[in-house]
């Protein structure tokens, strides 16, 4: 039997694999369900190694690492009777799963040789939250482009595939080709929870705020609350509604989508998505809303007590400096382990200096690394909040000359114009 890319599996259930390639569907489009899928499929037959593997994988993606430990066990006791292909899939999910990134990476550079309809285990090279988009190394947005148009020859139109080639065609600037290909893909599977997503951030970086606001009001009371997306593309709506001038649907939204405790997804999207929107509301001429800043940063010690996920790290730093919170933050100061730690550094030092409104010293920390932030991983939408902190502070220190020429770079999208130009004449 074969699952929908053509790759045989060891199960002689039909019922089996039905139930896998539907939970494959479910998870490549981020839609909730997967879980069940899976187990319907183990349930038809114990013995599918595959089935508990992807398992596994779902659960971890979710946030649920005993479970998905537990799953990825007994996928590992069954590979001894799966073929090649399957065991090579197994082990690449266990390395990612355990936390083996780079040895991940590296077996799947070798898999793909052979098997790079293995979509399963392509998959985790897929986005910005991937182990090439938090690689730390420089040129990985490069790189991403790279690794999948490589692979296209393999998929031709797949909807998932030519959702996740549109990103990246996105994120590197080729956006007259990730128009087609985004508009392919969506129509493909406008179900797609990835394809939607990546159709927002296509409209982010064309600025085309109507489009983007129009198209998420309508596509995401769709999409099931406990899809991995939905504080995600609640956040990219909630921008826009900002952006706008509508900011109480806005903070509407954050109150509902993205705030901790009340929004459903993982935590490095509540953290990260919220620290986000704090900071940009502010940007925007909001009111600092220290309740939040201080839930946040108690959310972010729960969570992300100790360092390791750079992009994390960032936003973490950035709550927990708004905060006064010293004692977390030092653990942020101090050489912090990831990938871009020596980055996560340099912010939690900024940040600390912007709680002070030290403009100049902000200035100073943020300039050397403009040029190479891609590494803290992340989207191009979601590290514009590091030019928008250099562009307040020189706005704020004065130095209007330096803030105009940074607008001419990359266009204001939350500092709404009209805000800009009254900071500019103080």
């Amino acid at each position: 039997m074969q699952d929908r890319y053509g790759n045989t599996v060891s199960s002689s259930s039909q019922a089996a694999v039905d139930a896998y390639v539907e939970g494959v569907d479910l998870f490549l489009a981020a839609q909730a369900g997967g879980d069940a899928a899976f187990e319907r499929a183990i349930a038809e037959d114990p013995s599918f190694a595959l089935a508990h593997a992807a398992l596994a994988r779902f659960l971890q993606s979710i946030a649920r690492p005993a479970e998905a430990k537990a799953a990825l066990e007994a996928a590992r006791s069954l590979a001894p009777g799966a073929s090649i292909r399957e065991q090579g899939h197994i082990s690449i999910l266990g390395h990612v799963i355990d936390g083996r990134g780079a040895q991940a990476f590296e077996e799947i550079t070798v898999h793909i040789r052979d098997y790079p309809r293995d979509a399963m285990a392509v998959q985790p090279c897929a986005g910005v939250f991937s182990l090439i988009g938090f690689s730390g190394r420089p040129g990985r947005e490069a790189e991403s482009l790279a690794f999948f148009t490589a692979l296209q020859p393999a998929y031709g139109n797949d909807w998932w595939f030519e959702s996740i080639l549109a990103f990246a065609q996105t994120e590197i600037g080729q956006l007259a080709q990730a128009e087609i290909t985004t508009e392919r893909a969506h129509q493909a599977n406008p179900n797609n929870a990835n394809s939607a997503h990546y159709k927002a951030h296509f409209h982010y970086e064309v600025g085309d705020i109507d489009t983007g606001l129009t198209f998420l009001k309508e596509w995401r009371p769709t999409y099931d609350r406990a899809g991995i997306l939905h504080c995600h593309l609640s956040w990219h709506e909630a921008l826009w509604a900002l952006e706008s001038g509508d900011a109480g649907t806005a903070w509407r939204i954050i109150g509902a989508d993205v705030r901790p405790g009340f929004a459903w997804g993982p935590p490095v999207n509540v953290v990260t998505d919220m620290a986000a929107f704090l900071l940009r509301a502010e940007y925007a001429g909001e009111d600092r809303r220290e309740d939040l800043w201080q839930e946040l940063s108690q959310y972010a010690s729960t969570y992300f007590a100790n360092p390791g996920i750079s992009f994390a790290d960032a936003h973490v730093a950035i709550a927990h400096a708004l905060t006064g919170d010293d004692a977390a933050l030092k653990k942020l100061q101090d050489n912090p382990p990831g990938s871009a730690g020596d980055m996560v550094k340099v912010l939690a030092d900024v940040f600390v200096d912007f709680a002070k409104s030290d403009w100049p010293a902000v200035i100073h920390g943020l300039i050397p690394i403009m040029s190479s932030h891609e590494r803290l991983g992340g989207s191009r939408a979601q590290r514009d909040l590091v030019e928008f902190t250099l562009l307040i502070a020189y706005l704020k220190s004065g130095q209007s000359k330096e803030a105009r020429r940074l607008l001419h770079m990359r266009r204001p999208l939350i500092a709404d114009a009209n805000y800009i130009a009254g900071l500019t004449t103080r």
